[in-house]
């Protein structure tokens, strides 16, 4: 009776779970610009070495390495009458949204093939860096707000299946719109378009950003005896075993979407030679993503969580892999190819919302194990592998590029570059989503009794 009670007192009106979920419309649509073509930009409209690109990204995660556990710790430590988390999202919301703009816009360093200005390489390193920065302070406190809203296995699963819909839908307004508008502005000079349409993308996020701060508020609030120290937060992500099984998981997945993402430009520019099917391909992940995040919620009713997530990883993997080949037909489908994206799509949005939940469950996990709750520090080390995997992304693509001879602007491309690019969007992910399944097989624990347990030992602190 204990235990109906308490599901009861957990579940959320509606209107709070969309008010929640919208804001990760601004997150996806700010993180998915930079993904899918800020290397396009940077590459085609900046004429920036794709060498570069690569470099500068991989060093900016030295910074990150300390900025995301130390923003955990801000956020731990916060005491307001608006929470922990509402004041550094409406923060983040606005600083990110002045960062991105900057990004996408040049201040008037000259361009030329092979003597672009060295102050443009600066200035987009720093801004860079500010974007990781800043996106930090707003994508942190937003997911540690779910272990906070409820403490029902089931409620979470839902609360995390609504804003991955929402953070779909922005990942499908940025990669749909932006090639349309690219066409419908081809008139204007690139740089001026996408500087105006990342200014565009930053009024919308404040917007949403608004709305999850009104809407929202905390309903679990943790007795903090005593401020956490920075030099505490080693050793607090040491202690959680399962934290660190989950970010070897999520790097491992998560950059094979990446990838994909961020060269589908490239894919539908210099491979299909027609950017406008990007949109189409934008649509097709949305309607598939749509469809997998709740398949979460459905599937864990019928079977257990750990096996929805093998499930969703040999979807995802069979998807790659069917796109690659049908990609290397001489009578190339498009029809198929966006049959076999919406199958990888299906297990990639599933297996998305299953990386929340999951994160919500280690959380309690660490407070299980230790004693002490630290939720925001836990979810910092999701910030950090998001943009760890997207640094080992651009490595990937920077490198890659190069290695296989890929010349920006010029039609057609060498076949080299035509296949590094096919290897790389849809060989090398199914090679790391395997890589996920077998650690996640092998070093994930919270399931069966275990996680009886700790669900028990969090509804009897309640």
């Amino acid at each position: 009776m204990k235990r109906q009670l308490q599901k009861s007192k957990d579940r959320l009106p509606l209107k709070t779970k969309l008010g929640y979920g919208v804001g990760a419309i601004g997150l996806d649509m700010s993180y998915g610009l930079v993904t899918s073509f800020f290397m396009n930009y940077a590459t085609d409209v900046l004429l920036i070495s794709s060498v570069f690109m690569g470099v500068m990204m991989a060093f900016a995660r030295v910074w990150d390495g300390i900025n995301d556990p130390l923003m955990g710790v801000i956020v731990t430590n916060t005491k307001s009458k608006y929470g922990r988390f509402r004041p550094w999202i409406l923060a983040g919301a606005v600083l990110n949204a002045v960062v991105l703009f900057a990004m996408f816009t040049n201040p008037g360093f000259t361009i030329v093939k092979g003597g672009t200005e060295t102050g443009l390489y600066i200035y987009i390193a720093v801004a860079y860096i500010l974007w990781g920065t800043s996106y930090t302070l707003i994508d942190l406190p937003y997911w540690s707000f779910i272990p906070a809203l409820t403490s029902d296995p089931q409620e979470r699963n839902v609360i995390a299946s609504i804003p991955r819909f929402f953070s779909g839908l922005g990942q499908l307004t940025v990669m749909g719109a932006t090639p349309l508008i690219l066409k419908a502005f081809s008139d204007v000079e690139q740089g001026t378009v996408f500087s105006r349409w990342a200014l565009v993308m930053g009024v919308l996020f404040i917007i949403v950003a608004v709305i999850t701060v009104v809407s929202t508020k905390e309903r679990i609030v943790p007795k903090q005896e005593k401020a956490l120290k920075f030099r505490e937060v080693i050793s607090t992500i040491r202690a959680n075993d399962q934290l660190l099984v989950f970010f070897a998981v999520a790097v491992a997945f998560n950059l094979g979407w990446y990838l994909m993402n961020g060269l589908a430009m490239y894919f539908f520019k210099y491979v299909t030679e027609n950017e406008l099917h990007l949109t189409i391909f934008a649509a097709v992940s949305g309607a598939g993503q749509a469809i997998g995040l709740f398949g979460l919620s459905f599937l864990a009713k019928r079977m257990s969580k750990h096996k929805v997530v093998k499930l969703s990883i040999l979807v995802t993997i069979a998807g790659y892999l069917a796109m690659f080949f049908v990609s290397q037909t001489p009578d190339f489908s498009l029809v198929l190819f966006f049959a076999f994206h919406f199958v990888a799509c299906l297990g990639i949005g599933c297996m998305f919302t299953a990386e929340a939940s999951m994160l919500a469950d280690i959380v309690d996990y660490g407070e299980y194990k230790t004693g002490v709750r630290s939720d925001a520090v836990t979810f910092s080390v999701k910030s950090f592998q998001m943009q760890f995997a997207q640094t080992i992304q651009a490595l990937i693509i920077g490198f890659g590029l190069w290695l296989f001879r890929y010349e920006e602007n010029v039609f057609p491309q060498p076949d080299l570059s035509k296949l590094g690019i096919n290897v790389m969007m849809f060989l090398i992910p199914p090679a790391l989503a395997l890589l996920s399944l077998i650690v996640f097989n092998r070093k994930y624990k919270i399931h069966s009794k275990l996680y009886e347990d700790i669900c028990d030992a969090m509804q009897n602190r309640c």
